[in-house]
């Protein structure tokens, strides 16, 4: 298929660049860490530089995945502060500095006459990379501290944003956004295809791979789309290790993990009425089990093939003091996820979304629960249900709240 104008201009940037900075989105998920590093592999074998930044820390399940190591949490962007002085009429006999407490004084003594304030003139040195190419992200936000902090940079140099999510606000000077590609991993093989000969191997496959295999549930969720099965058979054909990624990501359990999972299930809770299911983790929860909240990532998948009846399942989990993560997936193509993650400021796709919200867990559990209780009542025309609390349903759901839940 012939390459797209936004696909050529990417290409372009990318060829002249000599420093490639490459931002997978937050949280991590095997579609960003796939597309990102799939990219830094294809770079590094043209002989460019390429750094991977992420804010967060690499879930465990995927230590796995080639070059891993790579992905770094800090950004070291610096640039020169230059002084420059017209010496054609007054030639330097020395040049020293001193520092005085917070200043420094650079001294030049020229070897006879003096040298002129109109003479010195001030610059910054060059930026030290050439573009900057985000992955599987639909805002700038989803880049924490690495936006907040670095917004000169952004500003500097090209953006390149590599996208599939509806609710993208194409951010970037070049926006290549395909809302019907299974994933953004997807998106990256044709232009490491067309960087140049021979760059795709059995690594950089298995990034891809990866990246498709985790964003369509294993080929279970809806943007599964006959193309997810060419391309895959492609990658398999250029080496892509299938088994070792289905070993790694679902086969393979740390305790803590099953236990969070557990803990998930035993907090679940049910409005009938409404079709609404949800479970919260808290900060206790984690510290209790011994396990992090990038362990929770498939739990809400997993509650969806076992809630009968439901048609919006959400997990709220506790990140930090005032941070809070959620999940958010719809049982029908009528409920938009990533419109309802939207009202929590964040994004995602047709029937599977997330969202970070800087509140409390509590404030947080009260803010969702009642816009997305307000969204069902006015969608399905019920008065609300908040007068009596949702009760169990043992014969069309399996996971009854516990006793005291609301």
């Amino acid at each position: 298929m012939p390459l797209s104008q936004v696909q050529q201009d990417i290409l372009s940037i990318l060829k002249k660049a000599n420093h490639v900075l490459v931002f997978p989105s937050s949280p991590l998920d095997g579609d960003s860490i796939g597309s990102a590093l799939a990219l830094y592999l294809a770079l590094k074998k043209l002989g460019k530089k390429a750094t991977v930044v992420a804010e967060e820390t690499v879930p465990q399940s995927y230590n796995f995945l080639p070059e891993i190591s790579a992905v770094s949490h800090e950004l070291k962007f610096v640039r020169d502060f230059i002084v420059t002085i017209d010496c054609r009429e007054n030639t330097p006999g020395s040049v020293r500095h001193e520092i005085q407490g917070n200043k420094i004084n650079i001294i030049v003594t020229p070897a006879n006459g003096t040298i002129s304030k109109d003479s010195v003139a001030f610059a910054q040195g060059p930026v030290p990379y050439d573009c900057i190419v985000t992955v599987d992200a639909a805002d700038v936000s989803q880049f924490g501290k690495i936006y907040e902090n670095f917004t000169e940079l952004w500003n500097l140099i090209p953006v390149i944003n590599i996208d599939h999510h509806a609710s993208n606000t194409g951010f970037g000077k070049i926006n290549h956004l395909d809302i019907m590609a299974p994933a953004a991993s997807t998106m990256v093989l044709p232009l490491i295809e067309e960087l140049g000969p021979n760059l795709m191997d059995a690594d950089i496959a298995t990034l891809i791979l990866a990246g498709l295999i985790t964003d369509t549930g294993s080929f279970q969720n809806p943007n599964t789309t006959p193309d997810a099965f060419s391309i895959a058979a492609k990658l398999i054909g250029y080496g892509a290790r299938q088994q070792e990624i289905i070993r790694n990501i679902y086969k393979t359990k740390k305790l803590s993990t099953l236990r969070l999972w557990g803990r998930t299930l035993t907090k679940l809770q049910y409005d009938e009425p409404l079709h609404l299911v949800w479970s919260v983790l808290t900060a206790k929860d984690f510290a209790e089990i011994g396990g992090s909240p990038d362990e929770t990532e498939g739990v809400i998948d997993e509650l969806m093939s076992n809630a009968p009846g439901a048609e919006i399942i959400f997990l709220l989990k506790e990140k930090g003091p005032l941070e809070t993560g959620g999940s958010i997936r719809t049982l029908t193509p009528t409920i938009d996820a990533s419109k309802l993650a939207g009202l929590f400021g964040g994004g995602g796709h047709l029937q599977a979304a997330g969202f970070k919200m800087q509140k409390n867990i509590a404030e947080a559990e009260q803010t969702v629960v009642t816009a997305l209780k307000d969204f069902q009542q006015k969608r399905l025309g019920i008065e609300d249900t908040s007068v009596a609390p949702p009760q169990p349903s043992s014969s069309n759901f399996p996971f009854p709240p516990q006793p005291g839940m609301a």
